[in-house]
């Protein structure tokens, strides 16, 4: 019986992959030598000195002698990235703002601009355009090109071309926003749950670094989720994944406008977040910020005020737990704000309701690190992916 050749791998290939591997580790974790990196990728020194030669030719990584020296003689040489050498367009549309910033390799926000929308009437067409405006004003600032754009969005989205299928609290349907920015860029361009991509910002540059593991639940208008596991992104079939904010858990609860009652956004939402801090909805997200911190200086008033919300918060993370076995749940938007108490409360009583925090037992609840920014620097980091994918 005759067997099929296994085809090899060639030459370019393997150096297109180890260029890729170096440039995403001094991305991720910063200045290394020569060394460290031979040491860390699994590479001799000769590949090594010649990736770093060719990346060095187009002014994409330098060397410097390394400041601190140990033992005798020659040192190796310290390999940094240089951050306007591939730089990348960054964009978060959110539902009441627009954040749009260049990015660097090593992850550094070189610049940025944004603007605010009047809730559920930014056009798609008037969104593009004002992206297209601070895109022109921040290459005039800061003499770089960008390579890429990646965009986070607040709704479904299709990974394949950037298709927003739903963005309810934007008020768009069918949207080919991907198709309308490669359009107006004249860039490649990769579109994303704006939860997704806060997700994908903690695993790489917050709180999750350390973790492969992580559900990433964020409150604003809407809630949203974002799910690594082993490491990677998980992103269902077509894009769509991570809609813990669709969870029904409380079928006598309020109409949602997904056409379910009593799903979990509209239980920790940030209408159901101003009901627990008694205060109008549309209430400024300023204020509502600055009430939940006034809270966290008495623990006992920021428990009793918050109890209900507390709860759903805790059944909602309970299902997510049970569901997923993260070993770490990060907590964005609105919900990073909650007083330190309130966490620990549902942090408490969700380890007591799962069965697998029962079992795992190490499951940690952490607030965000990178705040509101989570999300733009998502949309970086997803550029920045396909940006070594094809280095």
């Amino acid at each position: 019986m005759a067997v099929a050749p296994t085809a090899g791998t060639r030459p370019d290939e393997v150096r297109r992959h180890n260029r890729a591997a170096l440039l995403r580790r001094l991305h991720l974790d910063g200045p290394a030598t020569r060394a460290e990196l031979a040491a860390e990728l699994g590479l001799n020194r000769s590949t090594i000195k010649a990736l770093v030669d060719e990346l060095s030719a187009v002014g994409v990584v330098s060397e410097e002698v390394p400041t601190h020296r140990h033992g005798a003689g020659r040192p190796s040489l310290l390999v940094l990235p240089q951050a306007h050498a591939v730089p990348v367009l960054a964009v978060d549309v959110g539902v009441e703002q627009v954040s749009v910033a260049v990015a660097g390799v090593g992850g550094r926000l070189l610049g940025a601009r944004s603007w605010t929308l009047p809730r559920g009437q930014g056009t798609p067409e008037d969104v593009v355009a004002g992206i297209v405006r601070s895109r022109v004003d921040l290459v005039d600032e800061l003499g770089c090109e960008p390579t890429r754009a990646g965009v986070s969005v607040p709704g479904v989205v299709r990974r394949a071309d950037g298709l927003v299928h739903e963005a309810p609290n934007l008020h768009w349907t069918g949207v080919p926003f991907g198709s309308l920015l490669v359009e107006a860029l004249e860039l490649p361009v990769d579109v994303g749950n704006d939860a997704d991509l806060g997700a994908l910002a903690e695993h790489t540059r917050g709180v999750a670094r350390t973790s492969q593991d992580v559900v990433f639940l964020s409150a604003d208008v809407g809630v949203g989720g974002g799910v690594i596991l082993g490491g990677v992104s998980l992103r269902g079939s077509g894009g769509y994944v991570g809609e813990l904010g669709h969870m029904v858990v409380n079928p006598a609860g309020r109409q949602c406008y997904c056409g379910c009652r009593g799903c979990l956004e509209t239980e920790i939402g940030e209408d159901a977040l101003c009901r627990a801090l008694n205060l109008p909805t549309g209430t400024p997200r300023s204020l509502i910020v600055a009430e939940l911190r006034s809270l966290a200086a008495d623990d006992e008033l920021a428990l009793h005020r918050l109890a209900g919300f507390a709860e759903w918060l805790a059944l909602g993370l309970t299902n997510a737990l049970n569901l997923l076995a993260p070993e770490l749940i990060v907590l964005g938007g609105l919900l990073a704000v909650l007083p330190p108490a309130v966490v620990s409360s549902v942090t408490v009583a969700v380890h007591r309701r799962s069965l697998v925090g029962r079992a795992a037992g190490s499951v940690r609840v952490a607030t965000s690190s990178l705040a509101g920014d989570a999300a733009l620097i998502g949309a970086a980091e997803l550029a920045f992916e396909r940006v070594f994918a094809v280095s």
